[in-house]
């Protein structure tokens, strides 16, 4: 198991969580004339660099990033080569908001998974469907309130993360075991099989955030 220290030695993440998105734009002509502009400037060309790579006028790209004229897709096209960018990066600001699943106390929704036994409860506490992050992320709280001889062991795709809220817990994950107490937690691949090896402390109470990719629609 890792120490603080080599956690805190890891190799940064790339993203920053506190990182702060500008708020997307209502008009769509507005929205797109922003990111022509933006990609632009990132590349250190000017208008007229821009209208003699890509053989549009310079009133056109002028009216085009002062959002004052919707653009035909052949344009649009010809711009996100000439700027090195996908043509669905110009919509960005004009995307969807996200949704969001808000959950009180005891209202989540109890389900039967598979070796789900008496005394062992399984709350999902959101689901958010067709999401643009390509992960599907189920968070439960798991209530074990029964002494049992015989635990399910589960394997799955994607990533599983557990933190003890209340009572005791051995788990395993593989050929590993590990005891488990309230402000413990265990992160690990789903793939290995895992699950409760003995229950010390009832009742025993944890989140479980199971996250995996989502699953593409296979076109006819």
């Amino acid at each position: 198991m890792p120490s603080k220290t080599q956690i805190e030695n890891a190799v940064a993440l790339d993203q920053n969580p506190h990182a702060v998105r500008e708020p997307r734009v209502n008009n769509l002509e507005m929205a797109i004339g922003h990111e022509v502009r933006n990609f632009r400037k990132k590349l250190g060309i000017t208008v007229t660099d821009l209208s003699a790579a890509t053989g549009i006028s310079l009133g056109m790209l002028s009216k085009i990033e002062n959002g004052n004229i919707s653009p035909s897709l052949t344009t649009l096209q010809t711009l996100s080569r000439a700027l090195g960018v996908p043509i669905t990066a110009f919509f960005r600001r004009f995307e969807e908001p996200r949704s969001a699943t808000f959950v009180k106390a005891g209202e989540g929704v109890n389900i039967e998974r598979r070796g789900t036994r008496a005394g062992h409860q399984y709350s999902l506490l959101g689901h958010i469907d067709n999401n643009t992050s390509g992960v599907t992320v189920e968070p439960y709280l798991i209530t074990l309130t029964v002494e049992s001889d015989v635990f399910p062991t589960f394997q799955h795709d994607g990533m599983e993360f557990l933190y003890l809220l209340e009572g005791e817990v051995v788990y395993r994950h593989s050929d590993a075991l590990y005891r488990m107490q309230p402000g413990d937690s265990l992160f690990f691949g789903a793939d290995a099989p895992h699950g409760p090896e003995e229950l010390v402390k009832l009742p025993c109470r944890y989140l479980s955030i199971i996250s995996y990719p989502q699953q593409k629609a296979v076109s006819d």
